[in-house]
């Protein structure tokens, strides 16, 4: 039997919804030093007041990045979800950092960039500090590298920042903007 889609793209089928929903409280009841102080009861009605978040954890999902709360922001009062799948999410690897990098590449071009897709999905890229913060709440990227926003001013001489973890150290490095690697991918950060 073929599930029913929406006829708006963007939107979550009843079925996917309650499946989302189902797996974003075994994680986040998994996971409780994530988001310590945090109530799952609070997490949801703040999702549920806000529908147009669903598609992108959805495809934070479906692309393999595992979506978890890591915070709640006290002044905007939104709670924030991070991809936290051990390693960078598998459907969003040998990419790009972005659309600038990938037209400079004369050949073997990857389809996309990380901020196109981040884009497309409706998420932000970690920046380097959140993905710190990541780093304390587990180990992640420890075979892989996720880019990372990069400050424009790197950015405007070519450069990309990318981060993992190695020999029990966080790292960020830099690379060209237009490079891309079957294990480098990225991490998203969305505020509901």
């Amino acid at each position: 039997m073929t599930k029913k889609q929406p006829k708006d793209k963007k939107h979550l089928t009843p079925d996917q919804h309650e499946e989302l929903l189902s797996t974003l409280r075994t994680r986040f009841d998994k996971h409780m030093h994530r988001h310590q102080c945090i109530e799952w009861a609070q997490v949801q009605a703040k999702l549920e007041a806000h529908p147009e978040k669903w598609w992108s954890l959805h495809q934070m999902e479906q692309s393999g990045g595992e979506p978890d709360v890591v915070g709640h922001d006290q002044k905007s009062d939104e709670y924030l979800f991070f991809d936290c799948s051990t390693e960078t999410p598998k459907g969003r690897t040998s990419v790009c950092y972005d659309r600038e990098g990938l037209e400079s590449r004369k050949e073997h071009r990857p389809k996309t960039s990380a901020i196109d897709m981040a884009t497309e999905m409706g998420i932000e890229l970690l920046t380097e500090e959140q993905y710190h913060d990541l780093q304390k709440l587990g180990e992640f990227d420890m075979k892989t590298s996720s880019w990372v926003k990069t400050p424009a001013e790197l950015r405007k001489l070519g450069g990309a920042l990318f981060g993992d973890r190695r020999f029990g150290r966080v790292f960020i490095y830099h690379n060209g903007a237009q490079s891309y690697y079957g294990v480098r991918g990225f991490r998203g950060a969305l505020s509901v």
